[in-house]
């Protein structure tokens, strides 16, 4: 039996999702889907933890966010020259 992660997404995040383009958003949308199965099998361990623990890659987006049982938070989400600023 294979275990469903809850996507929880923080105001600034939410914020951060509905000023994307809308087929960044698509594709966001599509990819998030994609890793609640399976969420720190592909994410990157961030080495500065100040804006959260790790990141997933999807297209030129970043996706920010903290691991916490069968919870993920998503913290940010932005382009990748502009999310770790």
């Amino acid at each position: 039996m294979s275990q469903t992660f809850e996507l929880v997404y923080t105001g600034r995040a939410a914020r951060d999702i509905r000023s994307l383009d809308f087929v960044v958003k698509k594709r966001l949308a599509a990819k998030m889907r994609e890793l609640k199965a399976d969420p720190l099998g592909t994410a990157q361990k961030l080495v500065n933890s100040k804006l959260g623990h790790y990141r997933w890659r999807v297209g030129d987006c970043r996706i920010v966010f903290d691991h916490h049982g069968l919870r993920i938070v998503v913290l940010r989400v932005g382009h990748r020259r502009e999310i770790c600023r």
